[in-house]
């Protein structure tokens, strides 16, 4: 346990979150996302909701300032303008962290790609649908 770190930020999980740069993507997934065998390291987070993940994990990443999409959740297959209610639980977290941030979201395929392609997969124990979203770490500017 440390002081002002989320307890649900595990060692393995801190030291990616640190090893990352500016650009490195991670997603926080569902228990229903196909986390094991999409390539990058997958790290547990059974019991764990998704929505308190990304509050937790938003306490310690900022978020890209040089991109327009930097926290990114998957479409509804079929009907990409629908909304889940874990949406607007995404969307108040981002803007309690960073209020200059939208939330977006991108096609299901399109989603997986990207994931491919991220630091690591963050697999939560999240059982609503469509709870999965991928955060662009952004820069820590220098004080003063």
């Amino acid at each position: 346990m440390l002081k002002l770190i989320p307890a649900l930020l595990g060692p393995e999980l801190l030291s990616t979150l640190r090893a990352m740069g500016h650009g490195d993507e991670i997603v926080i997934a569902d228990a229903n996302f196909p986390a094991e065998f999409l390539g990058p390291m997958v790290i547990r987070a059974d019991g764990i909701s998704a929505t308190d993940m990304l509050d937790a994990v938003l306490t310690l990443l900022p978020l890209d300032q040089f991109v327009e999409e930097t926290a990114i959740g998957m479409e509804v297959v079929g009907d990409p303008a629908a909304r889940q209610p874990i949406d607007d639980e995404f969307e108040a977290i981002i803007a309690r962290h960073e209020p200059e941030k939208r939330y977006a979201k991108i096609e299901r395929f399109a989603f997986y790609d990207r994931a491919k392609k991220a630091a690591a997969v963050i697999q939560s124990g999240e059982t609503r649908l469509y709870g999965n979203i991928i955060l662009k770490k952004g820069v820590i500017r220098p004080q003063g």
